[in-house]
């Protein structure tokens, strides 16, 4: 079995690899590991091994270890799953960045917490229903409502794709997410996963939110 020393290494080899051939500087481009199902004592070997920013699909996962990850003081954690309106508060206190704003008032309710807070809106561009994101038209004013906002910053946008093996499928749905983000001035991407992150770099990401590569199949806790 690979170490995850090995696959940290492979896949930060894939993401220069795809930057060169896109003709973009690899430090244009981060890496969010998604620990999401995993144990603290994943998040902590990815943290030994220089990785800095993880990626959480739930609040209540969060928090539950977060406790034993409270020492790791420059870890810097990212909610990338829907977040309910009635969970901010709790939110607020345990990620440092909310990539899954996807309505004016849940960007209101994380503005009234007083926590500063970065913040990318997620956006659906599929017709999938069980995926979330605000519509495309929905974004100006969830943006407008961020820019305004004491305590939130606008960093970017976030999608998700349909899955699919391959990955070219994909990126019809990352071009749209660069193009929306260009025309709202926005200058980051969150997209492209470990089946399709190539693809997401060559259509301009700057994060890419990598789970199964890194740490192999997920288990529950």
């Amino acid at each position: 079995m690979e170490s995850l020393e090995t696959r940290l290494a492979a896949v930060r080899e894939r993401i220069e690899n795809a930057c060169a051939r896109a003709h973009r500087d690899p430090a244009s481009v981060r890496l969010l590991a998604v620990t999401k199902i995993f144990g603290p004592e994943v998040v902590r070997d990815g943290y030994a091994l220089g990785l800095r920013e993880f990626g959480e699909n739930y609040v209540q996962e969060r928090e539950q270890k977060a406790p034993a990850l409270a020492d790791l003081s420059d870890a810097r954690f990212h909610l990338i799953g829907h977040l309910q309106s009635n969970k901010t508060k709790k939110a607020s206190q345990l990620f440092s960045s909310i990539d899954s704003v996807d309505s004016v008032k849940l960007a209101r309710r994380l503005d009234a917490e007083g926590v500063a807070l970065d913040t990318m809106i997620e956006v659906k561009l599929s017709e999938e229903a069980a995926k979330t994101g605000a519509a495309p038209e929905e974004v100006p004013a969830i943006l407008d409502q961020i820019r305004s906002s004491q305590h939130l910053t606008a960093r970017g946008l976030m999608t998700v794709p349909p899955w699919s093996e391959n990955p070219e499928e994909s990126r019809p749905y990352f071009a749209r997410l660069r193009e929306l983000a260009g025309r709202l001035g926005v200058a980051e991407l969150s997209m492209g996963m470990s089946n399709d992150l190539e693809v997401a770099i060559e259509e301009g990401a700057t994060w890419v939110r990598v789970g199964t590569a890194l740490f192999g199949k997920r288990k529950r806790m």
